[in-house]
């Protein structure tokens, strides 16, 4: 199968397809006229790789993730470290966001937003409030 149809089964861009076979994460066979051949299994893989993606994992994450999955002999707890150390992680970026949303809601309601230059906002990014 080529790249074209399987970016449409895939719903991947064709370029990213490219990029994960160029670090290694997937290796389609090449036809007799050099053109990348992409089996089921590659799907396959693609569509693993995309759905751990979407899920927050890194790159070098999807790649322990489908080491694990090709190893039939994986303990499951190997699996759920990983799921539980993402799991962290997101807890992390949320507060983080929160806080972020904070600030940002306590700027907006000190700004008038009128025809008046004064803007909290803007001295806060700028660094001039409480001079």
């Amino acid at each position: 199968m080529n790249i074209g149809d399987v970016a449409d089964k895939t719903s991947l861009p064709a370029k990213t397809i490219r990029y994960y076979e160029d670090i290694k994460l997937v290796k389609p066979s090449r036809a007799a006229n050099g053109y990348r051949d992409y089996a089921d299994a590659d799907i396959h893989r693609l569509a693993f790789i995309q759905r751990s993606r979407s899920l927050g994992f890194t790159i070098e994450e999807c790649r322990l993730l489908l080491s694990l999955y090709e190893d039939k002999d994986r303990a499951s707890a190997d699996v759920k470290t990983l799921a539980l150390e993402k799991i962290e992680e997101i807890d992390r970026k949320v507060k983080e966001l929160q806080s972020l949303k904070s600030t940002l809601k306590s700027l907006a309601d000190h700004c008038h937003g009128d025809d008046r230059p004064e803007c909290p906002i803007i001295d806060d990014i700028a660094g001039e409030l409480g001079r």
